[in-house]
């Protein structure tokens, strides 16, 4: 099998050093070259031929989001990785370029106390996003937590109660990894400003960074979107993204609907997980959750789903052509939990179809009835 070949741009020889070896000491990777900036970065593509690149933010002379635009003007499609620090710049400069092409992004590791620890750290957080993007690796994948690619399942069929009568949507959650920021701008900006029920989101994300992704999305969406906080109470027409690090779960007292945070052990090595949000609502919502699973890496959410279809509500995933990775809808669907498979552009109008026709249901029984 060919190896991967890893363009490193980092300005810190520390650094570069620590991703070398970390990345090295895997069997299928094999660095193509180091650059100190994104202008050497430039040059040195054309030579060593990457198939991978990873970038980091702060450099002298041209930085990552100088470098990413110039990238994808010559290489539009050759996959790029952020390196970013978990910090407020950091965050801000990580979702801007994620807006501008980059694929994805990991942090540099922060107080963990040795080189070893920081080498283990980018091993487990930075290998497996290169695989993802590499196909000739697709056979190596499972052992990194994303599907294998297998026979596209049809939608799961409605019973025949679901179909005459639909349950109400009273809730939407949505899960996404990879992609999601850019996903989640393309879905959330076309749900209107009266929208009936409340939306619920977990993004694996670090914290600081769900911050800035709620009030990026806010400044662009007609609802409206927060980071959410515990003892949040539930309204129609707002979006709660799970703060990084955090679980987020719902709770009902009488008439009221809550959100509720916590640190329990991560899920699908993952905190936020989707999984918890989508157990949490269907015991909650029961029937009247609808739940959304686009773009990302592994398979969280996929038993979430289970236990919402298993309370009678419904799953929307999104398909393989408009995913950046399609390991977490491709996971829905292969287990036929997935009610409708659409592509990114129309999510938002199959929300608002499913939304709206429960309630246009129920609406005629009480007009005929």
């Amino acid at each position: 099998m060919r190896k991967i070949r890893v363009l490193i741009v980092d300005d810190s020889t520390v650094i570069r050093r620590l991703l070398s070896d970390a990345l090295a000491a895997d069997p299928t990777i094999e660095i193509a070259g180091i650059a100190a900036n994104g202008k050497i970065a430039l040059s040195k593509i054309p030579q060593v031929n990457p198939d991978v690149i990873t970038l980091d933010m702060e450099m002298p002379e041209m930085d990552g989001l100088q470098t990413l635009v110039e990238l994808r003007k010559l290489y539009p499609k050759l996959p790029v990785i952020m390196f970013s620090t978990l910090t407020q710049r950091g965050a801000e400069s990580t979702l801007e370029a994620l807006s501008r092409g980059a694929n994805d992004y990991v942090t540099k590791p922060a107080n963990v106390g040795s080189v070893n620890a920081a080498i283990q750290s980018v091993q487990s957080e930075l290998l497996p996003k290169i695989k993802q993007f590499c196909p000739w690796t697709r056979t190596a994948s499972v052992a990194a937590g994303i599907p294998a690619p297998v026979a596209r399942s049809v939608p799961r069929v409605p019973s025949p109660a679901s179909v005459s009568v639909p349950a109400r949507v009273d809730c939407v959650v949505i899960g996404t990894s990879t992609g999601g920021p850019n996903a989640l701008a393309a879905v959330l900006p076309r749900i209107p400003a009266d929208f009936p029920v409340p939306i619920l989101i977990v993004q694996h994300m670090p914290p600081i960074f769900t911050a800035n992704l709620a009030t990026r999305l806010n400044q662009s969406c007609q609802i409206r979107v927060v980071e959410a906080a515990h003892g949040d109470r539930l309204e129609p027409g707002v979006a709660w993204i799970a703060p990084g690090d955090f679980h987020m779960t719902l709770r009902r007292q009488g008439t009221q609907f809550q959100v509720m945070l916590n640190q329990d052990t991560q899920e699908n090595s993952c905190r936020p997980a989707v999984d918890v949000l989508f157990r949490s609502a269907a015991e909650v919502y029961g029937p009247n959750t609808l739940a959304v699973v686009m773009t990302g890496m592994g398979q969280d959410g996929a038993r979430g789903c289970r236990n919402i279809s298993d309370a009678g509500g419904r799953t929307i995933a999104q398909d393989e052509a408009t995913s950046v990775v399609w390991g977490m809808p491709g996971a829905v669907i292969n287990a036929g939990l997935a009610d409708s498979i659409v592509p990114l552009n129309r999510i938002a109008d199959e929300i608002l179809k499913l939304t709206m026709t429960g309630r246009m249901v129920r609406q005629f029984e009480k007009v005929g009835g």
